[in-house]
């Protein structure tokens, strides 16, 4: 069974919705503060998080950006009133997912699911092995990335959007492409998200010029296959 930990600091909301997780095989632990939350992570054996945004101690972006310097654990946030500035913060942090309060528990359960699924590795139907480009190596099995022989560590919707491009590489994807093809679960499009993974992908995979931008078009990944 995989472990969840919820911290949000509404007491009622963690004991009903762990019961409702078990019907999925998924155990839910409710930390009610940042820090009591943040010792929990320490302790290990968790396979993702849910992070409110309106917490006390720290808001859930500063939450979720201490989460970040130390791994890339799977993150769903709940965002406050589903506010578009809310999404854009949290996913520029390294969320890998969002979803607005008030919120249905089965729709949570889905975007908990697709974020698990892309950690356990490549979906039917993706290439498995090793991708082989100048500079840089893509491992589906293990998703990994090495960059001029150095290890990357990305979160799961940086690694899938970089084999997302990589399988087919020159190829174009539009972000409504993009975003059809990462998401496990029906979700309003908001191409936005795109841009700002990609940008948070660029950066870490830097001194790499890895992706290319065609203006109204999309993105291609635009690195040369290694020789043999």
């Amino acid at each position: 069974m995989q472990r969840i930990l919820l911290i949000d600091d509404d007491a009622q909301l963690g004991s009903p919705l762990a019961i409702y997780f078990q019907r999925f095989e998924l155990e839910l632990v409710h930390a009610l503060k940042p820090s009591e939350g943040l010792a929990q992570l320490g302790a290990g054996g968790f396979d993702a998080a849910i992070l409110d945004v309106m917490l006390p101690e720290m808001d859930g972006f500063e939450l979720c950006r201490t989460i970040r310097k130390h791994g890339d654990l799977p993150i769903v946030m709940l965002t406050a009133r589903g506010e578009v500035m809310d999404r854009v913060v949290g996913l520029e942090l390294g969320a890998d997912d969002y979803l607005p309060k008030p919120f249905e528990p089965r729709e949570l359960v889905a975007r908990l699911q697709t974020v698990l699924r892309r950690r356990r590795g490549p979906g039917q139907g993706a290439a498995v092995g090793s991708l082989e480009f100048d500079g840089l190596t893509i491992d589906a099995a293990r998703r990994s990335v090495l960059r001029q022989g150095l290890a990357v560590e990305l979160t799961g919707t940086e690694f899938d959007l970089l084999h997302l491009l990589a399988r087919e590489p020159g190829k174009v994807f539009s972000r409504d492409d993009i975003l059809n093809q990462l998401r496990g679960h029906e979700a309003e499009l908001y191409t936005r998200a795109v841009d700002i993974v990609v940008s948070r992908l660029r950066k870490k995979l830097e001194p790499l010029d890895c992706i290319k931008t065609l203006r109204n078009a999309g993105y291609s990944l635009a690195l040369r296959r290694a020789a043999p």
